[in-house]
């Protein structure tokens, strides 16, 4: 076996995995406000690039500018989006909220559609393309750059969750009924996750669109991010970060392995087995929260 091949496998599945997490934190923001998974985080995420490039090619802006100003406009959609249609279930049973997402997701990749087309594009951060070793080990650097992203914004997650508006959340999360006793705005901390979980989506869209490029298939890569959620925990923003590297490893090892047995096509089978064994052997995840109801 060669153990140097094998090494250049598991790393670079491990910078990939973190890339995935970046729609895992989405995930996770919104679960632990409303204990709702958002099916619209992969169409998010979508948007989120195509207002960098439309802010970069259409309005002329620097992308060291667009994205932040595009970040703010996600910010602000992420805040509308619980003010008009989730504020409006509130006290529904959770699968109503599950379907407006999932309605949503469509919503955002028919309107994309119809503005920018189907036709995919590319990001251009001016990343560099030349090989990048580690020893005798080759790293991508988007792959370097983006995993640098995902820590960064770990980091900040876990601080902002010590702030008082991130205790508010928590609290949020663990009970709505005393949140709402002791003076918390519960739809506030709600539609702040939503705003939080949308300007994660452009950093996800800016770094898979220099991947892959921009267009409908970014809102795809949810599954892989709800994988690494579900994996890691619900409500969990460092088994997100864990979670994604397992994953990463695992599908990149298990590919080259599996993909010369069936013919290729092994990653979404490794992904979806992840998936269905998790949620059958540990559905709260890694590091996600076992509730115990008394009936």
């Amino acid at each position: 076996m060669d153990w140097v091949f094998l090494s250049e496998l598991a790393i670079n599945g491990a910078l990939t995995g973190l890339l995935y997490s970046l729609f895992a934190i989405g995930l996770v923001l919104i679960y632990k406000a409303s204990s709702v998974p958002n099916l619209a985080q992969g169409g998010l995420t979508m948007v989120g690039a195509y207002v960098v490039l439309a802010l970069a090619r259409d309005v002329g802006l620097p992308l060291w500018l667009a994205i932040p100003l595009a970040a703010v406009v996600m910010f602000g959609l992420g805040f509308g989006i619980e003010r008009v249609a989730l504020r409006r279930l509130a006290g529904r049973p959770v699968v109503m909220i599950l379907m407006l997402t999932l309605g949503l997701d469509i919503f955002l990749r028919g309107t994309t559609l119809a503005i920018w087309g189907g036709t995919s594009r590319s990001m251009e951060l001016g990343v560099s393309y030349d090989p990048l070793f580690l020893g005798d080990i080759f790293i991508s650097r988007i792959h370097l750059v983006g995993a640098g992203v995902a820590l960064a914004l770990f980091v900040a997650f876990m601080l902002f969750f010590r702030t008082r508006t991130g205790i508010k959340l928590r609290a949020i999360a663990d009970d709505y009924m005393a949140s709402w006793s002791v003076g918390i705005s519960v739809e506030r901390g709600v539609g702040l996750s939503w705003a939080l979980a949308s300007v994660v989506a452009v950093a996800a869209g800016v770094i898979w669109g220099e991947i892959q490029g921009v267009d409908q298939a970014l809102s795809l890569l949810l599954l892989k991010g709800l994988t690494v959620a579900v994996l890691g925990g619900l409500d969990s923003i460092l088994g997100a970060v864990i979670a994604g590297i397992i994953l990463g490893v695992v599908e990149n090892v298990g590919a080259d392995f599996l993909d010369p047995l069936v013919g290729g096509g092994s990653r979404e089978l490794i992904v979806a087995a992840v998936l269905i064994l998790t949620v059958m052997i540990r559905p709260h995840g890694l590091f996600g929260r076992h509730d115990i109801e008394r009936v």
